[in-house]
């Protein structure tokens, strides 16, 4: 197409989570655990969820709709279009392809890319690739679209309160608003147990949890060094944590989350030269020959660093908690419901030229650092402010939500867990809960076929 293109990244971004949700002071309650397990220790307040009338199609059905409708896209001019996603209800057909029915209407099919499914890496995956095709050989001048949807469910239990749902779809071209820094993407796969769905008849994951921490933890170590070494050969007065403005993360819960920024200080800190230790980091040089593979759950570390970084953690991660926080674990949208929650928690001209560093991770394991810059066009009318007016929209609705008594939430969840393989099927959840535009699940056939419907 006449030479590499410039400023490759997110022209345009929508959100999409349920319209019921429980609260998790009132799941504490119910579950007869210590107040403030889930809300203090978890550092969750509300879980999004869904009745048997969603599924895995439905959701990203519901995002790709309206990020083509609220951007007025043609749909001739997308060439590709990826989804990523765990939830797993064919082990042969795509959800993409189930998308394309949106496309089909206006003829258009010529539309590469498929899913991609690694934990809740996929979305992250199905997004690099889209960058990809746009800054390769293989571009024809279209835009891409990346849609990463899930619905995160488990049984009765202490790990029932990290579930969650929702779907993010993204635009992708040149010449965007927020643009992928090239060359420094940092990654680390390797094979772990600590998270992993191998009962194809169920919902719900095996889980190793203190090991799924280690992973999580031990993951962004690797990637978190291996990022600030690629960016010191671009920028040699890099200076990690300091250098950003930003730093997101995949949040199974937000307590982990803030654990996490203290884990990045931690790495600051050992890698500081130790003439300017102690100035940057006063009264930590106790911990100056600790070892990070050993200190993944030294409680005197954590303290200690969870200190030391809590206004940085008020500045440059907080923000990004919103929907985490309301919404509950995403999977594979969880990273993006960061970055619209951090997009929206600023004003414009507080974004342009900002650069923040996200990290992405998927059980089993599969993760990757990478930073994006935001472009320096606040002008009214400029694709950054209509990306953030677009997102305001999409993140108020958290407040037009249902709150569902947790005994409610419970008998929906036992339905959907007991009618998970049934065929054929007609869903017994209620339609008109369902935010206008939501599609549904209106049947299941002897066939095991589909049919959905849109809510007016």
């Amino acid at each position: 197409m006449g030479g590499r293109v410039e400023n490759v990244g997110i022209l345009a971004m929508e959100i999409y989570f349920p319209s019921q949700y429980v609260d998790q002071q009132e799941l504490e309650k119910f579950d007869e655990v210590a107040a403030g397990k889930y809300t203090i220790g978890l550092g969750q307040s509300k879980m999004g969820f869904c009745s048997d009338r969603e599924d895995i199609n439905s959701l990203c059905l519901t995002a790709l709709h309206r990020l083509i409708e609220k951007n007025n896209i043609n749909l001739h001019d997308i060439g590709r279009l990826e989804v990523g996603t765990e939830t797993i209800i064919d082990k042969s057909k795509s959800v993409k392809t189930f998308l394309m029915t949106l496309f089909a209407k206006e003829g258009a099919t010529d539309i590469e890319g498929i899913d991609t499914t690694n934990a809740c890496y996929g979305g992250t995956a199905a997004l690099f690739n889209a960058i990809n095709w746009v800054e390769s050989s293989s571009w024809d001048g279209r835009k891409a679209i990346v849609v990463a949807g899930d619905i995160a469910v488990y049984g009765k239990g202490p790990a029932r309160p990290t579930g969650g749902a929702g779907a993010v779809a993204m635009l992708i071209g040149p010449d965007a608003p927020l643009v992928f820094d090239c060359g420094v993407r940092a990654s680390y796969m390797t094979h772990a147990y600590d998270f992993y769905k191998p009962d194809l008849a169920s919902e719900f994951p095996f889980v190793d949890g203190k090991l799924s921490i280690q992973c999580y933890l031990s993951a962004l170590d690797n990637c978190y060094n291996l990022f600030c070494k690629k960016m010191r050969k671009v920028d040699p007065d890099f200076k990690g944590l300091l250098s950003l403005d930003g730093m997101l993360f995949h949040s199974p819960y937000c307590k982990l989350v803030q654990k996490s920024l203290a884990r990045v200080s931690f790495n600051d800190f050992l890698n500081a030269p130790e003439g300017e230790r102690e100035k940057q980091f006063p009264d930590l040089s106790q911990f100056s020959n600790y070892q990070r593979a050993n200190t993944y759950f030294d409680r005197d570390v954590e303290k200690a660093f969870m200190t030391y970084s809590k206004e940085l953690f008020e500045e440059k991660t907080k923000p990004s908690l919103n929907i985490a926080r309301n919404v509950g674990n995403m999977y594979t949208p969880s990273l993006y419901g960061g970055l619209a929650s951090y997009l929206v928690s600023k004003s414009p001209d507080q974004l342009i030229g900002k650069k923040f560093a996200l990290f992405s991770y998927g059980s089993g394991l599969a993760s990757t650092m990478y930073s994006i810059n935001i472009c320096n066009d606040m002008s009214a009318g400029s694709k950054l402010e209509k990306l953030i007016n677009s997102l305001n929209k999409s993140v108020a609705m958290l407040d037009q939500r249902q709150s569902v008594e947790p005994q409610l939430f419970s008998d929906l969840m036992q339905v959907r867990t007991e009618n998970y393989h049934t065929a054929p099927y007609e869903p017994s959840g209620p339609v008109d809960i369902l935010f206008p535009g939501t599609y549904y699940l209106v049947k299941i056939d002897d066939q095991r076929r589909r049919t959905y419907d849109r809510k007016l």
